[in-house]
């Protein structure tokens, strides 16, 4: 599987989405290698087991350690003296490249941060993959309902539904529609499946064919689908109570997202002509910096939009990129947020909220404050290391205690799915700030948590 490395300059604080899919799991990009090891600086909100490679080669000893300053040969001889006499006496079988990983994953492991960690070459191109949004597959979105409800099991109630074709996939080119029901991939059925085994059997690499069986308005049929490159959708809008308010959704800051919300947004206030607007950041994990940086240029015209720092520096403030669409701040706004908000999102939130363009509204953010380096290892995988703290407008660092909601939305312990407490809120606040009386009912989004395949 080739890949390619997004450019060093992309910096970004997500995690890969959650709950992989067809959609949500992108296959690695093309590879590209400008020099030893190319930087990539992300600000995830990945955890997992910290690990990191100081920049010795690892070497027999002769004399003296090889890649080791002077300065550091008497504290890094224990290390040279423990790796030699494993490699020259230890009884079983020795494989010196796993013993090279396993002093890189110690040396992270030692340094107790779960966001730098040393990745496999797999696990690299994996994390990458997923950061970038972009994967090999058909381009559907698919989750499993029974009576418009979720379900695990694929059975005869519980069916497995298309939920979302991305547009300008191979699946739409197909004319597989939003609905279609997944009844069997390259004639293998999908009754008594999982959401979770069939969406790996949809993927596959590109220029290759999976045929899909559907079911559409009761008729079955077969569809032969070309697997490419997709590009995983993380925006999408809708206009809500009446062509008033604009919503838009951003499940993660992928290489796509500013220019998608830049358009969809644009198409909300231009052509809906809208009043007000509510940006969604509710469970978005992050990504790419410099896509936080963009999406929160188009809603704040004079900064800082946050501030970042390097080990042993002075703040430097990141202002906004000129040219956004929703800057003027007699448009209200909301931001909805919740623990599940990290990273990208909650510089996006931090910077709507610090420089006063909109409120927060919901539950208060995850708490990640840091920007991540990934780098690769020649023939040893890679690793990510945090670089950098993020900063608010007012110079305050959020690590481990998040952004705190202007208003604070309380949810039950089980809160029905077929209304969005969150959201009505909002849309309250909204509609006191444009002095417009509420629509006679207010109809909730129903959330569900799509799977692409």
């Amino acid at each position: 599987m080739s890949y390619e490395l997004p450019p060093s300059d992309h910096e970004a604080d997500t995690d890969p989405p959650a709950a992989p899919d067809e959609g949500r799991a992108p296959a690695g990009p093309r590879q590209s290698r400008a020099s030893t090891y190319l930087a990539l600086f992300l600000v995830g909100a990945v955890g997992g087991s910290a690990l990191f490679f100081s920049g010795f080669m690892l070497g027999r000893l002769n004399g003296q350690t090889p890649g080791t300053s002077d300065a550091n040969q008497e504290l890094f001889r224990p290390f040279w003296d423990a790796y030699n006499d494993v490699s020259t006496n230890y009884v079983g079988e020795v494989d010196p490249r796993l013993l090279v990983q396993g002093a890189i994953k110690g040396i992270f492991q030692a340094l107790g941060d779960p966001y730098s960690s040393y990745l496999t070459e797999e696990e690299y191109r994996s994390s990458l993959g997923g950061i970038s949004g972009e994967f090999e597959g058909v381009g559907l979105e698919m989750t499993t309902l029974e009576n418009d409800e979720a379900c695990t099991t694929i059975s005869a109630t519980c069916r497995l539904t298309v939920t979302r074709v991305i547009r300008g996939s191979p699946a739409r080119a197909a004319d597989l529609r939003e609905g279609d029901i997944l009844l069997a991939v390259d004639g293998t059925q999908t009754l008594g499946a999982t959401l979770e085994s069939v969406v790996p059997t949809v993927r596959g690499p590109k220029g290759s064919t999976v045929v899909l069986t559907i079911e559409r308005d009761g008729t079955s049929m077969d569809v032969p689908v070309v697997r490419d490159v997709i590009l995983r959708e993380d925006v999408r809008s809708e206009v809500l109570e009446g062509g008033r308010v604009g919503y838009i959704k951003v499940d993660g800051f992928s290489s796509g997202s500013a220019a998608d919300l830049k358009e969809q947004l644009r198409a909300l206030i231009e052509t809906e002509g809208v009043d007000a607007l509510i940006l969604d950041l509710r469970n978005d994990p992050g990504g790419y910096v410099d896509a936080a940086h963009k999406i929160a240029s188009e809603f704040v015209g004079t900064g800082p939009l946050y501030w970042e720092q390097e080990a042993g520096a002075e703040p430097e403030a990141k202002q906004p990129d000129p040219g956004g669409v929703a800057t003027d701040a007699s448009m209200p706004m909301v931001v909805l947020v919740n623990g599940g908000t990290a990273s990208a999102s909650e510089i996006v939130a931090g910077s709507l909220q610090g420089n006063g363009r909109a409120q927060l509204v919901g539950e208060q953010t995850f708490g990640k404050g840091t920007i991540q380096e990934f780098k690769e290892l020649p023939n040893a995988g890679g690793y990510r290391l945090s670089v950098r703290k993020w900063l608010t407008p007012d110079q305050t660092w959020i690590h481990d205690v998040g952004l705190t909601p202007d208003v604070l939305v309380e949810l039950p312990a089980e809160p029905d799915p077929a209304v969005d407490l969150v959201l009505d809120r909002a849309i309250e606040v909204l509609l006191d700030q444009i002095d417009l009386e509420p629509a006679p009912s207010v109809t909730p989004l129903t959330t569900l948590v799509p799977s692409p395949g």
